[in-house]
């Protein structure tokens, strides 16, 4: 019984401390839900694998602080991704852009997969050849009764 009351303690302790956001909430839901998105779209440059939604760097809550007037003054979601994008770089949206300089960036894991699916397919292939070369069968050795 004292188990399952500290693991409830936990757990409710656990959902107070996800609520980083202080500020209040729109009373447009739409226009709230565009904050939540942006929020989630950028990332925080402190803790650098967070969004700004989830991190509790100060940078972060003037970030969120940012969007949030942003929104209010009525600007649309583009304007205000471009104006971090602007400030910071790239590397403040989680899902940049792809354009030239971060071709890479999104072509690398595509590029490796088929760089080592090309190295399995040749070691395959060369021990292959060599079993059959060499006419050995040791693996298969059964001993004289």
């Amino acid at each position: 019984m004292k188990h399952a009351l500290a693991g409830l303690v936990l757990m409710l302790a656990c959902l107070v401390a996800h609520a980083v956001d202080s500020g209040e909430e729109f009373a447009d839901p739409i226009l709230q839900a565009r904050y939540e998105h942006l929020i989630q779209d950028l990332r925080c440059l402190v803790c650098q694998n967070e969004s700004i939604a989830d991190s509790n760097a100060p940078l972060a809550a003037d970030l969120r602080r940012e969007v949030r007037e942003m929104l209010q003054a009525g600007k649309p979601d583009a304007e205000i991704l471009r104006f971090m994008t602007d400030r910071y770089g790239d590397f403040v949206l989680f899902r940049p852009p792809f354009v030239a300089r971060t071709w890479l960036l999104w072509l690398a894991p595509v590029l490796l997969l088929m760089l080592g699916v090309w190295i399995a397919a040749r070691i395959i292939r060369q021990r292959h050849r060599l079993a059959r070369a060499d006419g050995d069968d040791s693996d298969l050795d059964i001993p004289p009764t």
